[in-house]
């Protein structure tokens, strides 16, 4: 079983900084990409941004600038560098993981192209 550990939310102040960080742990797993997805309360799951272990960047627009993705491939673990935050980044952010290239470099923004999924960590900005 392989497990996806988010960590790093919290209650944060408007335009402050925060990074969310995953652990994918469990059974010999080979991924080619971690990423991070959102949720606000009532609305659809949105891609935010992916990180593939051969250094491939994707990002949705509304986040590009503010938001920083990374990886540590030596800890199986992915990052999410998050500055001016704003009181509408309050969402609940879950972490993916993705086995295939092909999935992934065809639609690397849908849940679809993802086999793991972590538990979501809450962050809250606060105005």
């Amino acid at each position: 079983q392989v497990q996806l550990v988010e960590s790093g939310g919290g209650l944060m102040q408007a335009g402050g900084s925060l990074r969310l960080s995953c652990a994918a742990s469990g059974r010999t797993f080979s991924s080619y990409a971690m990423g991070w997805f959102r949720q606000a309360p009532g609305k659809e799951r949105e891609f935010v941004a992916t990180f593939t272990w051969t250094g491939d960047t994707y990002y949705a627009d509304f986040v590009r600038g503010r938001l920083t993705i990374s990886g540590d491939n030596a800890k199986n673990s992915v990052y999410l560098q998050m500055n001016s935050l704003r009181p509408e980044d309050t969402v609940v952010y879950y972490c993916a993981a993705a086995a295939s290239r092909s999935r992934v470099s065809d639609s690397a923004t849908r849940e679809a192209a993802y086999d793991y999924w972590g538990q979501g960590t809450q962050v809250t900005v606060s105005s």
